[in-house]
């Protein structure tokens, strides 16, 4: 069964932390059976949650699963932006297909505002 849940200490992700450049850094996990099979990294400001890269494995959904999950923990601080300052370049494609970043950016606003719009998804019917 995946879970996906916070990672309180940061063994083995200090490559990702030195790269980031900030000490606050957190991870989270996706987990397959206890195993690790993908992770977000993160750091909270006053006024944005910035993602300092991620690792999905190729799976698109788990990308949703992992991004989805630390924006739920923005809104819950009351922070309602999410910047993605991420090494690899290649890595914004899939935002763009999951609709979180738009082709030339790397911000995500209004995250309570994109939450709660994914609700009224599983109500709209498909033409």
């Amino acid at each position: 069964m995946l879970e996906i849940q916070e990672k309180f200490d940061t063994s083995g992700y200090e490559r990702i932390i030195e790269a980031a450049g900030v000490n606050n850094v957190h991870i989270t996990e996706a987990l397959d059976c206890g195993r690790a099979v993908g992770f977000i990294a993160y750091a909270y400001e006053a006024e944005r949650t910035v993602v300092y890269g991620y690792d999905d494995g190729g799976d698109l959904m788990l990308c949703d699963g992992l991004v989805r999950s630390v924006m739920f923990k923005s809104v819950l601080k009351g922070i309602e932006t999410m910047v993605f300052e991420l090494p690899d370049q290649g890595l914004y494609a899939d935002l763009v297909k999951l609709k979180f970043l738009t082709h030339g950016t790397n911000v995500c606003d209004d995250l309570n505002s994109f939450m709660n719009g994914c609700a009224s998804c599983k109500n709209r019917k498909d033409d």
